[in-house]
């Protein structure tokens, strides 16, 4: 049965959650079972090459998100909203996030805390889902100095707290918080009473997520925090590297592969 938004509640997980990018990956993470897919700007990461996800435009979330829902998961489907398509405002927020949904997504995701909760709001009013994400912030990264630990003093825990608070009081249904001390991980999840996804923040959350790339060893950098379960970066070097090697010593194509 196809997942949706009001599936999702305090108290009825774990819920598992994972990226793709494509139609074959969200074909092959939804048969596995997961319960959300996220396509996330991670994309411009692990599948464009690019040093951060600050270069993902729209129109990639567009494109993407749309070869997913061609998959026709039962995972909810939520698209990331990528920099500076919803900084600007509620307005610019809103069409963003109407693009995406057409695309095909279930709920969008966006970065920031209390300072984007009038953002939220309004999307939540216009009937857009909407899922928080806290803590570590990827699109912040130059201000942040790079992908560092969120919460080691106090002020940042207070943050943190207060951040997922006001984006509950906005209507998000669900969080995300990345990258925080599981201490902090532990007490945002008591404190507000909708569904907590952790990256890289410990074992208290209502749920976890990762990048599939990690998970299954496609990543070249990893972070700490990602279990590699499989190593199919392997898998595709050694089955290219026999074709090569076929095709080379003329063992590839035989007559099984053509008609005369």
């Amino acid at each position: 049965m196809r997942r949706r938004v009001s599936d999702f509640t305090k108290g009825g997980g774990p819920y598992v959650w994972i990226t793709a990018y494509d139609y074959p990956t969200a074909k092959l993470v939804d048969e596995a079972g997961v319960d959300g897919i996220l396509v996330g700007d991670s994309l411009g990461m692990v599948v464009l090459g690019l040093p951060n996800t600050l270069g993902v435009t729209l129109a990639d979330m567009v494109r993407h998100t749309q070869a997913v829902a061609r998959a026709k998961p039962k995972a909810l489907v939520v698209a990331d909203m990528p920099f500076m398509t919803y900084e600007t405002g509620p307005r610019d927020a809103l069409r963003s996030a109407a693009r995406l949904i057409r695309a095909g997504a279930d709920a969008v995701k966006l970065e920031g805390g209390a300072e984007y909760a009038h953002v939220v709001e309004r999307l939540v009013k216009a009937g857009v889902p909407v899922m928080g994400h806290i803590g570590l912030n990827p699109q912040r990264v130059l201000a942040l100095g790079g992908f560092k630990l969120v919460g080691k003093t106090e002020e940042q825990r207070r943050k943190v707290l207060e951040d997922a608070k006001a984006l509950r009081d906005a209507g998000a249904f669900a969080l995300v918080i990345e990258f925080v001390p599981a201490s902090l991980a532990k007490e945002v999840t008591e404190s507000v009473d909708i569904p907590t996804i952790c990256i890289g923040a410990g074992p208290h959350c209502d749920g976890q997520i990762l990048v599939l790339h990690d998970v299954v060893g496609l990543s070249e950098r990893p972070p700490s925090f990602a279990k590699k379960y499989a190593d199919v970066a392997a898998a595709i070097r050694d089955a290219v590297r026999q074709y090569v090697e076929e095709v080379k010593a003329a063992r590839f194509p035989t007559k099984e592969f053509y008609k005369e």
